[in-house]
């Protein structure tokens, strides 16, 4: 089984370490944080990040997972920061996918990406690096994600979307087929989108519109 150790230990890391164990391919080293949160799903605490530095020897092995969620910009920031921090280290990112995703032929994933419980990704998507397809939703073919973007729980992208580089998809928003959202959007839980997103900020609605510029 190949080491992999988590980054972060909060709700987000503890559904990624359930997730690692249901694989059954990983044997995780421990967890990463600012706070010894204890043991989490039987897993150990390692100490905060820069022992992944400080003792680079000892998990030299190790690939990482970053189990930090995303709920405003500055998460999407520190997980850039932590990506590129882990890179410099030496340490593999691979994408983590649960076994009860459905991932059809000719997807795509880039490293760092996480893709949670029930989620569904068809047909020729393509999905960039340091992504989090949460639990419960719905990529359809031909789309395409960006990187350092959250799909959250419950997402359903028709086929053909297009999702920027640091954008965030709230629970249970909708999408329809062809629609563009720019870098830097974030659509509010429970929107529908039928226009292009053509400038950063933040929609809601149904359907959704621009309620304020980034």
């Amino acid at each position: 089984m190949n080491e992999i150790v988590v980054i972060g230990g909060g709700g987000h890391a503890g559904v990624l370490i359930s997730i690692l164990k249901k694989l059954n391919t990983w044997k995780i080293v421990g967890y990463t944080d600012i706070v010894d949160k204890g043991s989490i799903l039987g897993i150990q605490y390692l100490g905060d990040d820069v022992i992944l530095e400080k003792d680079r020897n000892k998990y030299k092995k190790c690939s990482a997972v970053i189990g930090l969620g995303i709920l405003s910009l500055l998460d999407i920031n520190k997980r850039i920061e932590i990506k590129e921090r882990l890179e410099k280290f030496g340490y593999n990112l691979p994408p983590i996918v649960s076994p009860s995703a459905v991932i059809n032929e000719n997807v795509n994933l880039g490293k760092a990406t996480v893709v949670f419980d029930n989620v569904v990704i068809n047909t020729g998507t393509k999905i960039g690096e340091n992504v989090i397809v949460n639990t419960s939703s719905s990529i359809d073919h031909d789309c395409q994600i960006e990187s350092n973007v959250h799909i959250a729980p419950g997402v359903t992208l028709s086929g053909g979307v297009v999702v920027g580089n640091k954008s965030f998809i709230g629970a249970g928003a909708s999408i329809i087929h062809n629609i563009n959202i720019c870098d830097n959007c974030i659509i509010g839980a429970g929107a529908v989108v039928t226009r292009d997103c053509s400038k950063p900020g933040k929609y809601v609605g149904v359907p959704a519109r621009l309620l304020k510029n980034c």
